[in-house]
């Protein structure tokens, strides 16, 4: 496995590489899970080298205390990468090396789906997202980018920013890879202390509920009763919960039978803050 810390150095290997047919790219942050393992399983099954991406990118948190907290575990990260396979290059830059002056966000018009769920809790947040994996597709010029549907809005933004930037790379979203009791895997979890981390399968377990009676019930009956489940629950604060189209992400009054949609969530398991979703 090679560990690239630098875009000269990046762009120097994949000159050495020019005759590669087709290149995977997985941005991560790090402190690398199952769930990203699954990520850079089906890239390398899909390319002839997959290249993974190792960056906490500040320009993406507007709390700067979650900033200060998240997790960084490079050489486990290497560790669990190296046993998947040895078609694996790691670049993994620092703040200064892939910002090159102010770490600063560019400013994005996704055409609304940055507004809501997501943009509505946390401003800023995908400008920061667009910024970091526009550059990281433009340095690496990807046949195929992987990312998981835990984070199914910043997937959908990521689809259309390669829209809008007429890249000719093809976005995959993967299934939600989650933990034996249902909670979504996510490198936050680690900061889950046992009893938190029992307790927010609740989660999972809630949404597959929605689920059911998304079926039988309108939307607002579904989004009010899950409010009702989190507010007899003392362990878990819900910041949001929402019912909302696949493509435009906008919130639904009316089920239509063509539309797909999914149930969006973020709760705070004590300073934790955990998002999920489901299709409906």
């Amino acid at each position: 496995m090679q560990l690239i810390n630098t875009k000269k150095e990046l762009k120097s290997y994949l000159d050495s590489h020019k005759k590669t047919k087709t290149i995977g790219l997985v941005p991560t942050m790090g402190a690398l899970h199952m769930g990203h393992m699954a990520l850079v399983k089906k890239s390398v099954e899909e390319n002839d080298l997959t290249l993974v991406s190792i960056f906490v990118n500040p320009t993406q948190f507007n709390n700067k205390e979650d900033l200060d907290k998240y997790p960084s575990t490079l050489e486990a990260d290497l560790a669990l990468l190296e046993v998947v396979s040895d078609r694996i290059t790691v670049f993994a830059p620092s703040a200064s090396e892939i910002y090159s002056g102010k770490i600063i966000s560019k400013t994005y018009d996704f055409e609304g789906l940055e507004n809501v769920m997501e943009g509505e809790f946390r401003k800023g947040h995908f400008d920061g997202v667009g910024t970091i994996v526009e550059k990281l597709l433009r340095l690496i010029s990807p046949t195929r980018a992987y990312f998981g549907e835990k984070d199914f809005q910043q997937l959908q933004i990521i689809k259309k920013l390669v829209k809008k930037a007429q890249l000719p790379i093809e976005i995959i979203g993967c299934p939600i890879v989650r933990e034996a009791n249902g909670l979504a895997m996510s490198s936050r979890n680690e900061r889950l202390d046992t009893e938190l981390r029992k307790e927010a399968s609740f989660i999972y377990k809630t949404l597959k509920a929605a689920k059911h009676k998304f079926g039988t019930k309108s939307a607002n009956f579904t989004v009010d009763w899950v409010k009702k489940q989190f507010n007899a629950n003392p362990k878990l604060n819900l910041e949001y919960v929402k019912i909302a189209d696949v493509d435009q992400l906008k919130p639904v009054k009316r089920k239509n039978r063509n539309v797909k949609y999914r149930a969006f969530i973020a709760v705070y398991a004590g300073d934790v803050r955990l998002i999920d979703n489901i299709a409906l």
